[in-house]
């Protein structure tokens, strides 16, 4: 699927591009870092799974604001930044976004417990960070 597609299936909307929002959405995503960060020390990994990609999904609507869309999926979101910003973000942004977002999915959702280890956390933390001082680079 590309971006044409989910603009045609609703996953992704047009609106007018806006400097604030993107500003306002980044700060949301440092903030989910803060959080993330927090649960992974008090040992709560899969929560702090779920807030690192939060900080990713954030940051990545920063990008879409700014660029004038509005996503209506979290998959949109990730066809997005992958087509678009391909060559500005580094590959492993690209996938780990997508990793996630399924991750996210299996812990939120799923009937089964999900077992995540401290330094799996730990880990997608760190990658949040860097996505998020990536797109934080793009964005000035």
């Amino acid at each position: 699927m590309d971006i044409h597609e989910c603009l045609e299936r609703g996953l992704l909307k047009t609106d007018i591009p806006d400097g604030k929002k993107a500003a306002r959405s980044l700060a949301v995503a440092r903030l989910r870092l803060i959080k993330a960060s927090k649960l992974a020390t008090a040992g709560f990994s899969d929560d702090a799974i779920v807030n690192a990609y939060a900080a990713m999904f954030h940051a990545g609507r920063a990008l879409l604001f700014r660029d004038g869309f509005r996503e209506k999926s979290h998959y949109g979101l990730y066809v997005y930044i992958g087509e678009r910003y391909r060559d500005k973000l580094e590959p492993r942004f690209i996938s780990e976004l997508d990793s996630l977002r399924l991750e996210r999915h299996e812990i939120m959702y799923s009937l089964d417990t999900i077992g995540v280890s401290q330094d799996e956390s730990k880990h997608v933390i760190t990658v949040a960070k860097d996505f998020v001082v990536a797109v934080e680079k793009i964005l000035k």
